[in-house]
């Protein structure tokens, strides 16, 4: 009995650890994806945004200000999600 409950504790730990792992994969995957989308919204802004607006710091508004502004702005000029998406990462990391 002992020899089964010590099989299954290094099994759960096995388990753990292994989960751990992927969740450290998963964030430097996804801080990738927010440097990818910054640059790409960088790229961006000045296509869709800067035909109507001054430059303006991504410090003027909170993050959460920006998500209604973009969201308002999204529908005039069309804007593809994708494109949005990166706008609003780049508005958000120059904050």
């Amino acid at each position: 009995m002992a020899k089964l409950s010590k099989s299954i504790l290094i099994g759960l730990l096995m388990i753990v650890l292994l989960e751990i792992s992927a969740v450290r994969a998963l964030s430097a995957e996804s801080e990738q994806e927010q440097r990818k989308l910054f640059r790409e919204g960088a790229q961006l802004w000045p296509v869709y945004c800067a035909q109507c607006h001054n430059a303006r710091p991504g410090s003027e508004f909170s993050p959460v200000q920006w998500d209604s502004i973009l969201m308002h702005m999204r529908t005039l000029p069309n804007l593809p999600a994708k494109d949005a998406r990166a706008i609003l990462e780049y508005l958000k990391g120059s904050h």
